[in-house]
């Protein structure tokens, strides 16, 4: 099986924005795609779960009516009782003391006080009878008017209070949706990118797969053929085979797609990126540390093809130095060509690309 170096970029790319927009549902692209594919079954799944809310919280809210409209009642009796009860008390504390008489001018006196007392606490107890009973229930009471409030808001307008009650999640959902829909390209780019991967996975242990590979340079490189100076590259796969270097760039378009997008951008990426890479595994300090076999007429040279591949379908245009094949035509073209390098001298080609790749900027001499 081939041996396969970091994630595709497209993939990396998305993993980065969903994760920078909070988003961590997503373990791949397939799930990715089913919420896509399944947005209004959650949407409606997100309603009628509230609705659900509502109607349990409904008949919560009722059966709450009644057992406070017995709790009030119950509390309203008892605190009336209490309020009967302490009036009684008073009233036989009046009479015991009006039962009896002294001729002891200061105990007369007391007595007297006593019966002002007890006739005052009586009256004001009777004057507000009413409003400590009503005190006693005014919490409950409260809280009884607050749940009659729901109860009637529910009764009268359930959709109002489904759409309150569902709002949060609803708008998150539209949020995931929104920012995934900013990812289409990608979403669909590491989908190509994914299929690309599986097709080359299937060839041998000599075979070696880097994915989104990219550098940067201290000093650009100058291409005098187009006459450009070129600061970095990205590629999406470079597979090193016994046969040389492939470099592929992976579109998965639509043939409506391929009617309205050009291919002439990506050709002009892969063109650069084979340029730089040739003269950077081709040099004479490239082939000093890869350690290449000489040919009997001289030095190995990396032969290095360009491909762009589209998942489905392609279009007639052809150009010049690349390769325009489809995912079912890539295997057939990598093994047409006849090996010339070793497992060994495979494996060093890889293994000094990958280390080129992690560096992630090379710094190119002046001179």
């Amino acid at each position: 099986m081939c041996k396969t170096y970091n994630t595709i970029g497209s993939l990396t790319t998305l993993k980065s924005h969903l994760y920078r927009n909070n988003i961590h549902d997503f373990k791949s692209i397939k799930e990715i795609i089913d919420f896509q594919n399944s947005y209004t079954t959650y949407r409606q799944q997100i309603i009628s779960h509230h609705e659900n809310l509502i109607e349990q919280e409904k008949n919560i809210l009722n059966i709450d009516l009644q057992q406070l409209d017995m709790t009030i009642e119950s509390q309203k009796l008892q605190s009336e009782k209490k309020l009967i009860d302490e009036i009684d008390k008073l009233k036989e504390k009046l009479n015991i003391s009006t039962g009896y008489d002294t001729p002891n001018l200061f105990k007369r006196f007391i007595r007297y006080l006593r019966q002002r007392n007890y006739t005052k606490k009586i009256k004001y107890k009777e004057r507000n009878f009413d409003f400590e009973v009503q005190r006693s229930i005014n919490k409950l009471v409260e809280i009884r008017q607050g749940k009659d409030n729901r109860y009637q808001f529910i009764i009268s307008q359930f959709n109002d209070a489904v759409r309150q009650s569902s709002q949060n999640p609803l708008s998150e959902l539209e949020r995931k949706k929104a920012t995934i829909d900013e990812l289409s390209s990608f979403i669909y780019g590491a989908l190509g990118e994914q299929k690309v991967v599986k097709a080359l996975e299937a060839l041998s242990d000599e075979y070696f797969l880097i994915n989104d590979f990219a550098i940067s340079f201290s000093t650009a490189i100058y291409n005098r053929q187009e006459n450009e100076y070129i600061k970095s590259i990205q590629i999406d796969h470079i597979l090193v085979a016994p046969s040389g270097i492939f470099l592929i760039e992976t579109k998965n378009w639509s043939e409506k797609s391929l009617e309205n997008l050009s291919l002439r951008s990506p050709v002009q990426q892969i063109k650069r990126t084979s340029f730089v890479l040739f003269k950077l595994l081709n040099n004479e300090m490239s082939n000093y540390h890869l350690h290449l076999d000489k040919h009997h007429w001289g030095e190995k040279k990396i032969s290095i093809r360009n491909l762009i591949v589209l998942i489905n379908t392609k279009p007639k245009e052809e150009f010049h130095y690349v390769k325009i094949l489809t995912l079912s035509e890539l295997i057939g073209y990598v093994n047409y060509f006849k090996p010339i390098f070793s497992n060994i001298e495979t494996q060093r080609i890889a293994d000094y690309l990958v280390n080129v790749n992690n560096q992630k900027t090379i710094v190119i001499s002046r001179n």
